[in-house]
């Protein structure tokens, strides 16, 4: 089996916008969780991790003048241009290749819906945006945006793990023979339905979330995007495109334990791990870092804590979340630390984790410290969604 590699990413959250950014940001382990500057909302009493641009900062930067938009299909763009271009991919690209593009989202364009939901109802001037509520509509909007560039997309809803299942349907699709490239990842922006909904669960910290931390008591919301561009090394070849990475693992499983809560053992978690190790051929002690969903939530703290702890023994790797920086971007999460994960294994870095001081009880110590012990091979990034939806991706230098 030709193994499947990466030939572009792009990122956008709270640290940074492109690559460059976010990596000063996490070398200098810089938070970006600030008060509530861009959603309108009463609700400000919390800290996210907002993008630091408007919509129509990032319109400008897009060259997009045209209506309807919205804050996730920009965003999704702002990466998805770092990611494409790296890659060395065009609508005139020659020959031209076959490619895919799969995202995740789960908000979609709700941003709209919520601020244009009285225009609808009593008149018509905002009519252009009840088409871009769903989240199909998102993933469409973005492949527009590149013309005749992609000949197929399809998206992906699965919570927090959406844009980790993105890129495995993408690395199947290629596998499988239908597509000879696939754009995959996910874009999420914060919403008041966002907000409101995990603040009604209350699992939203009104301080600096701190994962793994013995004091946690919550998740910073977050937003962003980030995308890679992933095809065989034979297709790389054929392109003349530089490889920056490997996808050479993932694993998909369900514990199916709880409509939001993860089970105390971490089962779909645990075997969500051991698929993606075995599909790469790897040990436990192969693993030279894992980013780790880590919400700092008391419940996902701990049952990923002992999924870890059950995988490892007594050789578990240093562990890390960066949500303490970026806060959780929900359903972009996978694929924006995924591309986390690649900067570190290239620039041979451990992401620290962020606001982390006490050791809690039953759950792992996290890594504080950006110098790796030993040169970092492989990596593990895991994303968990609610519904017990739980996946886990391996990427090698």
């Amino acid at each position: 089996m030709d193994s499947i590699v990466i030939t572009g990413a792009g990122i956008v959250s709270a640290i940074g916008i492109g690559k460059a950014e976010t990596l000063d940001s996490l070398r200098e382990q810089r938070s970006g969780i600030a008060p509530l500057r861009y959603l309108k909302t009463a609700h400000t009493e919390f800290p996210v991790g907002e993008v630091k641009l408007s919509d129509d900062e990032m319109k400008q930067r897009l060259g997009i003048t045209a209506e309807p938009t919205t804050r996730t299909a920009l965003m999704g763009m702002l990466a998805m241009d770092e990611a494409l271009q790296e890659a060395g991919l065009t609508v005139s690209s020659s020959p031209s290749p076959k490619v895919s593009l799969v995202s995740g989202t789960t908000v979609g364009g709700m941003d709209k819906s919520e601020q244009y939901y009285l225009d609808y109802l009593d008149n018509d001037t905002r009519n252009d945006y009840i088409r871009t509520h769903d989240c199909g509509a998102t993933t469409e909007m973005m492949a527009c945006h590149y013309g005749s560039l992609f000949t197929m997309c399809t998206s992906i809803s699965t919570a927090c793990s959406s844009a980790a299942n993105a890129i495995i349907l993408g690395a199947n699709l290629i596998r499988s023979g239908q597509t000879e490239i696939a754009v995959v990842g996910g874009s999420e922006c914060i919403t008041k339905f966002h907000l409101n909904g995990f603040n009604s669960l209350m699992i939203l910290d009104h301080e600096q979330c701190r994962p793994f931390d013995a004091t946690r008591a919550g998740l910073n919301l977050g937003e962003g995007a980030s995308y890679l561009v992933i095809e065989t090394e034979a297709s790389a070849r054929r392109r003349g495109a530089k490889v920056i990475g490997r996808l050479s693992g993932y694993g998909n499983a369900c514990d199916a334990f709880h409509q939001t809560a993860s089970s105390d053992n971490g089962e779909g978690a645990f075997l969500a791990m051991q698929k993606a190790l075995s599909m790469a051929c790897l040990q436990p002690r192969d693993i030279s870092y894992v980013n780790a969903h880590g919400t700092g939530t008391p419940n996902n703290d701990l049952s990923e804590s002992q999924a870890l702890m059950r995988l490892f023994g007594s050789d578990l790797p240093p562990v890390s979340s960066t949500k303490g920086m970026t806060g959780h971007t929900t359903s972009a999460s996978g694929s924006v630390e995924a591309t986390i994960c690649l900067l570190a294994l290239q620039h041979q870095f451990l992401p620290a984790n962020y606001g982390w001081s006490q050791p809690m009880d039953g759950g792992i110590i996290p890594s504080t410290d950006i110098t790796p012990q030993r040169p970092l091979e492989h990596v593990m990034c895991n994303s968990f969604g609610f519904g017990g939806n739980d996946s886990s991706l391996i990427l090698s230098r």
